[in-house]
C-alpha cells in the first residue's frame, strides 16, 4: 500500500485534534500501540531505565513504568523485552537528489536503518523544478513514514560568478516562503556570499532572524577573522570542517558543529578528535550529517546508525554518541519540540535496538507507524505518478564532437593551460602543464593525466557551454558524464575524446538525464535519472547495482578515483578551494571570478 500519513504538525490544526491529544494524554481514550518491557534511552537526562511506551495518532502521550491505563481493546503491543528504546535518528544536513534516491526509494532506503527524519533544503530539486514545483515534492513527502524539516535555500544558484539554474531564489521568496509553517530556517548559507554582502543573502538572513528560524551555515575552512565575519549573520548551525582544529573553534565560538560522512567526504574521525582530544563538551552541542551519500553505503553499512557506531568506536560512549545523532540535533534546529527524543508530545518516532554500544536496529516505529519490526519490513513504498514538469526538464539540442574541442588560433605548437587538478571530492588545485596543439585544438593527454571537461547548460535557457582540463582523474580513453551536479545540475562531461563527450551528452538528453560512462562510440554503462534529471525511482539495491556499473566502466577507462561520477558532479560548486568550473565557465574560488585557462601559447 502507499502510505497515508501527514507531514508533522498536520494532526494538530484544530483545537477539536488537540483537545483529543489531550485526553489521550489522560488515559480517557486509548492509545492505538503500546511498547512494553523495555528500556529506555533517555537523552534529555542520560539516563537507562525500564519503562513502557504509549502512542495516539502518532504521538507520544505516555512514558512510565506502566501504561496499561492507555491500553483499549484494540491497542497493538509491541513485546520490547531485552531491547532498548531510543529516540529515531535525525540526519542533521543532506541533499537527498544526490543519493540519485528519489524520496519515496530514499525512505524506503534510510527509514528501515532508523533514520526518521532528515534536514534538507530540497535545493538541487529548486534548481530544477522551481518552488512552485515543490509542491509535487511535499505530496510525495507527505505520505512517507520520514520527517522532512526543509529550509529554504539562502540563494539560488549558489555558484559566484552566477551559473545557470531554471529557478532563481531571491529576497522575495524568502519573505514569502519564511513565515510558512513548512519552513524551518535558511538553507546552507555559505561564507562567500555573505563576504561579498549579496543583497539577496544579507536579506534572506534579516528575514529569518525577525522570525526567530535558524540560519544554517555552509563555511568549509574559515577560522580567525574570516569566521567572524561569517557568524555576524548568527548563523547557528555548520557541517563543513575539514579539521577537528576547525572544528573545535567553531564549537568555541557558538556554533552547532555537525559531523559530516558522507560516502566521499569522510570527517568522522578527524572531527570527532574535537570531543575525544580537545572538549568533551563539544559533544553537547554536535550531531551528524551524511550531506551526499549514495544507495550503496546505506545497503551496506547503513545511515546515522552507521555514524553513532562509528562515534561509539573512536570513543565517544553510546549515550553521548546517540544524542549526537537525536536530540542534539532537533535542538540545533529548533525542532526538539516534535522530536528528537522519547518523551509524551513528541512524534511517536521510536528505534527498538539491541544494546546502545552495538546499536544494531531491530524495530522502527516512524510517525506511529510500525515501518520495521524484527527486522521484517511492514510496509511497501509505491511512487507516486510524476507530472510532465518533473519529467521532462532536460532540454538540450544534440550536440556534436566539434564543439567540444578546445579551438585555438594556431594551427599547432604548444598550450600552456591551467588544469583543474582534483585532490580531493571537493578540494581541486591549479596544475600547470603544456599540451599540444593540433589543427588549431589542444589535445588531451592521457601520459600526463590531461582530460577535457565540459559543462552544458540544460534548461534551454541560454545553451551556455564551457570548455576546460582537469587533472587527477587517470583517464585514458572515452568520456563520463552526469546530469545530476549540485548545486545547478547541468550535464558535467569529461573525456579523452571529444566524439565520446558528444555522445555521453546525447544519451543523457535522449533518457531525459542519468550518468553515463562510454568508450570509442560504445555504452559501457547508463544509469537513467528521469526525474527532474537527477533521481530515480528504481529500487535502492537496482540503483546500488547501477552505482557498481558505472564505477567498474570507469576504471575501465583508466579512472581509479573513488567514486569517479560523484567526484564529476562536484565540479561545478564553487564555494570550496580552489577551481571549479560551470556552464559559464571556469571559476577560481579564491578571486570568486573566471578564469581563462589558456596560460600561453607558443610555436
Amino acid at each position: 500500500m502507499y502510505l497515508k500519513l501527514k507531514q508533522t504538525g498536520a494532526d494538530m490544526d484544530t483545537t477539536t485534534e488537540l483537545e483529543k491529544y489531550i485526553d489521550a494524554g489522560a488515559a480517557e481514550i486509548p492509545a492505538d500501540l503500546v511498547i512494553e518491557n523495555g528500556t529506555l534511552i533517555n537523552v534529555d537526562t542520560a539516563e537507562y531505565y525500564r519503562a513502557d511506551v504509549a502512542i495516539y495518532k502518532g504521538r507520544i502521550v505516555a512514558v512510565d513504568k506502566d501504561v496499561s491505563d492507555y491500553v483499549g481493546e484494540h491497542t497493538r503491543h509491541v513485546d520490547a523485552t531485552d531491547q532498548y528504546l531510543a529516540p529515531g535518528l535525525i540526519d542533521g544536513h543532506i541533499h537527498v537528489e544526490c543519493s540519485k534516491m528519489s524520496m519515496t526509494r530514499f525512505a524506503r532506503a534510510v527509514v528501515p536503518k532508523g533514520t526518521t527524519s532528515i534536514v534538507s533544503g530540497l535545493d538541487e530539486y529548486i534548481s530544477v523544478i522551481g518552488l512552485a514545483g515543490l509542491d509535487e515534492i511535499f505530496a510525495e513527502i507527505d505520505q512517507l513514514p520520514l520527517k522532512v524539516f526543509w529550509g529554504v535555500p539562502y540563494k539560488t544558484p549558489y555558484t559566484i560568478p552566477q551559473s545557470t539554474v531554471a529557478y532563481n531564489v531571491n529576497a522575495q521568496d524568502h519573505q514569502k516562503f519564511q513565515p510558512q509553517e513548512r519552513s524551518y530556517g535558511v538553507w546552507e548559507t555559505v561564507r562567500e556570499a555573505v563576504q561579498t554582502k549579496d543583497k539577496d543573502t544579507l536579506s534572506a538572513v534579516l528575514t529569518a532572524q525577525k522570525l526567530h528560524k535558524p540560519i544554517f551555515g555552509c563555511s568549509p575552512m574559515a577560522k580567525g577573522k574570516d569566521l567572524n565575519q561569517f557568524l555576524m549573520t548568527r548563523v547557528r548551525v555548520d557541517h563543513e570542517s575539514y579539521s577537528h582544529e576547525e572544528f573545535l573553534e567553531k564549537a568555541r565560538k557558538g556554533i552547532h558543529t555537525i559531523i559530516r560522512e558522507s560516502s566521499v567526504t569522510k570527517f568522522l574521525a578527524e572531527n570527532v578528535k574535537a570531543i575525544t582530544e580537545g572538549a568533551p563538551g563539544v559533544a553537547r552541542h554536535t550531531s551528524f550529517c551524511t550531506d551526499d551519500i549514495t544507495a550503496r553505503d546505506i545497503l551496506e553499512k547503513g545511515h546515522v546508525d552507521h555514524l553513532v557506531r562509528l562515534a561509539i568506536k573512536a570513543g565517544i560512549s553510546p549515550m553521548t554518541a546517540i544524542q549526537m545523532a537525536t536530540l542534539n540535533s532537533a535542538e540545533a534546529y529548533h525542532i526538539d519540540d516534535q522530536v528528537g527524543s522519547i518523551a509524551p508530545g513528541k512524534e511517536a518516532d521510536i528505534l527498538l535496538i539491541d544494546q546502545p554500544g552495538t546499536f544494531n536496529i531491530e524495530t522502527v516505529i516512524s510517525k506511529g507507524v510500525v515501518v520495521v519490526e524484527r527486522q521484517a519490513e511492514q510496509l511497501e513504498f509505491v511512487p507516486p505518478k510524476r507530472s510532465v514538469e518533473i519529467t521532462n526538464s532536460v532540454k538540450c539540442a544534440e550536440i556534436t564532437a566539434e564543439s567540444f574541442k578546445y579551438q585555438v588560433d594556431q594551427p599547432t605548437g604548444m598550450a600552456t593551460v591551467r588544469s583543474i587538478k582534483s585532490v580531493g571530492p571537493f578540494v581541486r588545485k591549479s596544475r600547470k602543464v603544456d599540451l599540444k596543439i593540433k589543427d588549431g585544438c589542444i589535445l588531451p593527454d592521457a601520459k600526463r593525466d590531461v582530460a577535457l571537461v565540459s559543462v552544458v547548460e540544460r534548461y534551454g535557457i541560454n545553451h551556455q557551454h564551457s570548455r576546460g582540463f582537469i587533472s587527477g582523474w587517470g583517464l585514458q580513453s572515452g568520456a563520463i558524464a552526469t546530469s545530476a551536479s549540485p548545486d545547478d545540475n547541468n550535464i558535467v562531461v569529461a573525456g579523452m575524446d571529444e566524439a565520446d563527450m558528444a555522445l555521453a551528452v546525447n544519451e543523457l538528453v535522449k533518457h531525459g538525464g542519468g550518468q553515463v560512462v562510454v568508450n570509442k562510440g560504445e555504452v559501457l554503462a547508463l544509469l537513467e535519472l528521469p526525474v527532474a534529471g537527477i533521481v530515480t525511482d528504481l529500487q535502492p539495491n537496482e540503483l546500488a547495482r547501477k552505482e557498481v556499473e558505472l564505477k567498474n566502466a570507469a576504471n575501465q577507462l583508466g579512472c581509479k578515483l573513488p567514486d569517479p561520477l560523484f567526484y564529476l558532479s562536484f565540479l561545478p560548486i564553487t564555494a570550496i578551494p580552489d577551481l571549479a568550473i560551470t556552464d559559464g565557465g571556469n571559476v577560481d574560488y579564491t578571486k570568486l571570478e573566471y578564469f581563462d585557462p589558456i596560460l600561453d601559447l607558443t610555436k
